[in-house]
């Protein structure tokens, strides 16, 4: 453990900051799962509703530094694409 205050500090911001990124990139995967298993269920419609939602939600994952925004656009662009294919 440090001893050093601005060290114990450091610590403190890492672990709140690693909890809200977690929680953020858990709620993606989430939505992601919901997304493919409505692809799964060659449901179009609802494939599309959840695209929609998840679209918004890897956007603001984006915007608050958790994702690159090249590994942002790759996922809404292999899940559109997935979307898509469904006949």
């Amino acid at each position: 453990m440090a001893n050093i205050k601005s060290a114990k500090k450091r610590i403190l911001v890492n672990k709140t900051k690693y909890d809200r990124n977690k929680a953020i990139r858990s709620k993606v995967k989430t939505s992601i799962k919901k997304v493919e298993a409505a692809i799964a269920a060659k449901d179009k419609a609802a494939a599309e509703e959840a695209l929609k939602a998840t679209t918004t939600e890897i956007s603001k994952a984006c915007s608050k530094g958790v994702y690159h925004k090249n590994t942002a656009a790759r996922k809404v662009s292999r899940l559109a694409t997935a979307v898509n294919k469904i006949a």
